[in-house]
């Protein structure tokens, strides 16, 4: 059967990683701008004061500010039906609560919207990702204070009113279960204690303090969030489709253990299913929110009126990231293995990448086939999946990437298995189509696009576009529905 003839080709990226401009026509500093770069075996580190002489990798990205029509133009080229992008919240208010929003700042994002809908290309739009102004983390402690929760929904209110008839397709956290590991704490969640708040020098956004309780009720408020900026989307425009964001993860028992098996079944509730559950279907999982009750968390901050807002609120379709699976056991003694947000146990039947992800296209199709099953009859989008590598510019010109095209050739494959097997996949937008700055590393060095960037972690580079083998690959995949893979 394979994809349906309305089926949404595309690329993402984010506004961090790509804009730069990062205080430009009136942006405020956002959390992602205090982030120096790293490398593979190098966290990124924090300060909560920008450190003069310091490499700042989102403060010029690759330029897509001032880029956006030639980068847009080349996503043209290659046939695409959708992009997806996110708008910085700092851009719209700088320090997250001002009475009026900041009108160039929502210029650029009409210019842009225009621009796609010039040649086509239909806008899926993220309102928060990875990047919270950080206004709000100073003066409220990010998603910990209820009050940015309302501060979310009237920034996603003067969205929806603003692109009320350009963008249709809307998600409003980037991979919210983040928020469920101590990982995730400060780009999902803005959530930095104030001991941490008060540091002079920079350090690891990994050793930041981690209170779970805090987390937890951090996570919660996003849900709230969420599920108030969905109610008031449906108002401004019935057509709008709002959608999660979750970084799906397969979770494999390392051995047929069934130790294992359990301890499998808890991580994938826990990372995956736990805010799918909450976004989806507008209830908490009962299970997980045992597993925090005996884990110490003081559920109390889940009120009455809460559940309802979220069983009003709920998603019209599930997006995720699939990149990897992992494999998890009791054995302390199990290799481990580094990976996307969490890392996990060695499979010994996968490849792995050059930063430590394993690589499973089968996987993707699993994933798929799940959250069919688990929530029927609701849409599902990959909005990320891609490959960082090392590319190399010939003498000629040319960028040879084999590596990335067989990686995407067997993920659309079990994507196409998924679709003939009964899963209501609607769009594809793998992730980077243009070299972007990597959120986990903060590195130029780890490409993912089809379009090369001239732009180093030394700071050099003259920002130009060159095509890579995957450009033209990934145009023919387009022109055929995804028939023709060679």
């Amino acid at each position: 059967m394979g994809f349906s003839k309305n089926f949404l080709w595309g690329g993402a990226t984010a506004a961090n990683q790509c804009e730069g401009a990062y205080l430009e026509d009136g942006k405020g500093l956002s959390t992602a701008d205090l982030l120096l770069g790293g490398d593979v075996k190098t966290p990124r580190t924090f300060c909560p004061e920008i450190m003069e002489g310091r490499f700042y990798p989102s403060h010029m990205g690759t330029d897509f500010y001032h880029r956006y029509k030639e980068d847009i133009a080349l996503l043209a080229e290659m046939g695409f039906k959708c992009f997806r992008t996110s708008i910085n919240w700092a851009r719209i208010y700088p320090n997250g609560d001002e009475e009026e929003p900041n009108e160039l700042g929502l210029k650029f994002y009409d210019d842009l919207f225009d621009e796609c809908h010039k040649y086509g290309i239909e806008p899926i739009v993220t309102l928060c990702h990875y990047e919270i102004p950080w206004g709000i983390v100073k003066k409220y402690g990010g998603f910990y204070s209820r009050e940015t929760i309302d501060l979310f929904v009237k920034y996603a209110v003067t969205c929806f009113k603003r692109y009320k008839n350009k963008v249709k397709y809307w998600l409003t956290f980037n991979e919210i279960n983040g928020g469920t590991i101590d990982k995730g704490r400060y780009n999902g969640l803005g959530l930095v204690e104030p001991e941490d708040l008060a540091r002079k020098e920079p350090v690891s956004k990994f050793d930041l303090i981690d209170n779970p309780q805090h987390r937890f009720e951090a996570l919660h408020n996003e849900f709230v969030a969420s599920a108030k900026a969905v109610i008031e989307a449906h108002k401004i425009n019935p057509d709008f489709m709002v959608g999660n964001m979750i970084c799906h993860i397969n979770w494999y028992p390392l051995t047929c253990s069934p130790l294992d098996e359990l301890a499998a079944q808890e991580k994938d509730m826990m990372f995956n299913d736990f805010c799918g559950d909450v976004m989806v279907n507008g209830v908490y999982n009962t299970v997980g929110l045992k597993k925090l009750e005996n884990d110490g968390i003081d559920l109390s901050f889940i009120t009455e009126e809460d559940k309802e807002i979220l069983k009003a609120g709920k998603v019209d379709m599930y997006t995720f990231s699939y990149y990897m699976s992992n494999c998890i056991s009791v054995d302390p003694n199990a290799k481990a293995i580094d990976g996307n947000l969490s890392g996990g146990m060695k499979n010994p039947y996968l490849e792995v990448s050059d930063w430590g992800w394993q690589i499973d296209p089968k996987g993707l199709k699993w994933t798929l086939l799940k959250l069919a099953s688990r929530y029927p009859g609701v849409p599902l989008m990959v909005v990320e999946n891609g490959f960082g590598a090392v590319d190399k510019v010939e003498e000629d010109g040319s960028i040879h990437d084999p590596y990335r095209i067989e990686y995407l050739r067997k993920h659309i494959q079990a994507m196409k298995e998924a679709v003939d097997a009964g899963a209501p996949l609607i769009a594809y937008t793998m992730w980077g189509p243009i070299d972007i700055v990597s959120m986990g590393t903060g590195e130029f060095y780890k490409r993912y696009g089809f379009v090369y960037v001239d732009r180093h972690d030394d700071g050099t580079g003259d920002f130009s576009r060159k095509k890579k083998d995957s450009f033209y690959w990934y145009k023919k995949v387009i022109e055929t529905n995804g028939e023709d893979l060679d």
